[in-house]
Parts: C-alpha cells; structure tokens; sequence
C-alpha cells in the first residue's frame, strides 16, 4: 500500500471509530494540497469529557487494529477537551463540543476540500 493509501486506512479507521462512539459532526479535510507532510485533518465532537476520551480511546484501537498504526503521540488527553493524535499523515482534533465551536477549525481551513466519510463509518478488516 502506498502511502496515500495508508493515510487514506487510518483517516477510515478512525472515522469507523469515531462514529461507533457516537462522534458527532465527523468531518475529513484533505489538506494534502496545503500541507506538504500531513495528508488529512480528522475533527469530531464529543458532548462531555469522558466521551471525548473514549472516543480518542477507540480510535487508537481501530487504527491499530485496521490499518496497523498507532498515533505517533496523543495531546491533551488529561483534559479532554481538544484532544490531538498525530499520524504523521494524518490529525485527528477530537474536541469537547464548545472548544470545537470556539477554536473552529473547519472555517480556518475552509479551502479545504471535504472528504466524503459515509462510506468509511461501515470499514470491516481486510484479510
């Protein structure tokens, strides 16, 4: 797989994890074209603390457990209301539903395109 591709089978994991959590407002924005290291921004929502760190909790397992990848390094998990995984390839913002509407993140990238995750919250393993 090249690494599109395993960008690409992490930012599907984690959106499969996200929604088995209950995410709310699961958005994918390819900034590959903004950003020369990083490929794709994951952002979801949270309505308290502790679904944010399960959230951030599931997503480490599916991605480990999908795509064979753990995050290189998780930031702000003891507060849990901005929660940052790295990939290298790809960020995924796991916020507390108010620090997402304040920090707004969708809007300072705006120019970048959506990516379509519907068919990313039903990923079964591959063999």
């Amino acid at each position: 797989m090249n690494q599109e591709g395993e960008a690409r089978a992490v930012l599907a994991a984690a959106v499969k994890a996200a929604g088995a959590k209950l995410g709310d407002d699961i958005v994918a924005l390819d900034v590959a074209e903004s950003l020369a290291v990083i490929d794709y921004f994951l952002i979801v929502s949270g309505r308290n603390t502790r679904q944010v760190a399960t959230i951030v909790e599931e997503i480490e397992e599916e991605t480990k457990r999908l795509a064979g990848r753990g995050p290189l390094r998780i930031e702000g998990l003891r507060d849990a209301t901005w929660v940052l995984m790295d990939y290298g390839d790809v960020i995924i913002h796991v916020f507390l539903e108010e620090t997402r509407r304040y920090y707004d993140l969708e809007h300072l990238w705006s120019s970048a395109p959506r990516v379509d995750t519907d068919d990313m919250l039903e990923v079964t393993p591959s063999s």
